[in-house]
């Protein structure tokens, strides 16, 4: 055999070694650390403290400004205080990450359910969970089971409304691009077309010098208002919920997110231990009693 035969002979045995020299370095080279906890950080897919964030180390939630009482304190969303400040904090917690790596942004309510991609981890904004939203973005599970409400001035013609009959011929009003706002068109369908706001402050101007009759908010919110904000209204009921299942807010992420099946976790395990149920007491108590108008 001459040396070239001989080099010949080697090339099919020298190139198997060099294959499963690659193949051997390849499995030991690390992986993406945003991939790897995006996929799979831990067997269940939830490595606490250590997902696939949008600024890894800290969690990113988003929600309004002003961000209003009952469900945010103060306007200061990262003081814990409020129904929708605990809850993300909480939900935080579970995800494992304390309250020190939690960081706000600010996200105007509309803006946060559109398409296009997000700078938030989760939003949390009194944002119901609804087919036409789960277009463009993920939501959580429900974290809280709520009903629209009608305000009106103690001395408006609808104060004393028994039912929705009594608000057909009312001026309402609510926030643009609101379940209330759909709440107003779809059931209780005045003869006059409703008011429509960009924010609930505009909202309650417009009902404080009669521009509208009534506005329509969740109950929770309606409490507040008649209790804090516009003392001369009253709470003039509520509506029941429609459809095969409550109305229900859920946390929004970024549509096809990997965080959405954690957070969903994190959501069912506070509702499974009593901790929504505690805090749902502890910041909106006052919201459990109305008239229902049928």
């Amino acid at each position: 055999m001459t040396p070239a035969s001989a080099s010949r002979a080697l090339r099919p045995a020298a190139l198997a070694a060099l294959l499963l020299a690659a193949a051997v370095l390849t499995a030991c080279a690390p992986q993406d650390a945003r991939t790897t906890d995006a996929a799979a950080p831990a067997a269940d897919g939830c490595a606490k403290g250590a997902l696939g964030t949008k600024k890894a180390g800290t969690l990113t939630v988003g929600t309004d400004k002003p961000a209003y009482d009952p469900w945010f304190s103060d306007d200061k969303p990262e003081n814990g205080k409020g129904f929708e400040s605990a809850v993300a904090f909480a939900v935080a917690e579970k995800l494992g990450y304390p309250k020190d790596k939690v960081s706000w942004v600010v996200s105007p309510f509309n803006k946060a359910f559109a398409p296009g991609a997000k700078d938030f981890d989760f939003d949390i904004n009194q944002v119901s969970i609804n087919d036409e939203r789960k277009k463009s973005v993920d939501f959580s599970s429900g974290y809280y089971d709520v009903r629209q409400a009608v305000v009106a001035l103690k001395s408006s013609k609808v104060a004393g409304a028994k039912g929705l009959a009594d608000l057909k011929g009312a001026k309402l009003g609510a926030q643009v691009g609101t379940t209330s706002l759909a709440t107003i068109t779809d059931r209780i369908k005045p003869s006059a077309q409703p008011a429509v706001f960009d924010d609930n402050d505009l909202a309650k101007t417009a009902l404080k010098n009669g521009q509208i009759d009534a506005l329509v908010v969740d109950l929770p919110t309606a409490f507040y208002i008649t209790g804090a904000e516009v003392t001369d209204a009253q709470v003039v009921g509520q509506l029941e919920g429609s459809g095969s299942g409550a109305e229900q807010f859920g946390l929004v992420l970024d549509k096809g997110s990997a965080l959405t099946g954690c957070v969903t976790q994190a959501v069912d395990a506070l509702r499974a231990d009593g901790t929504l149920a505690k805090l749902e007491k502890q910041w909106l108590s006052d919201a459990v009693s109305a008239p229902v108008l049928k």
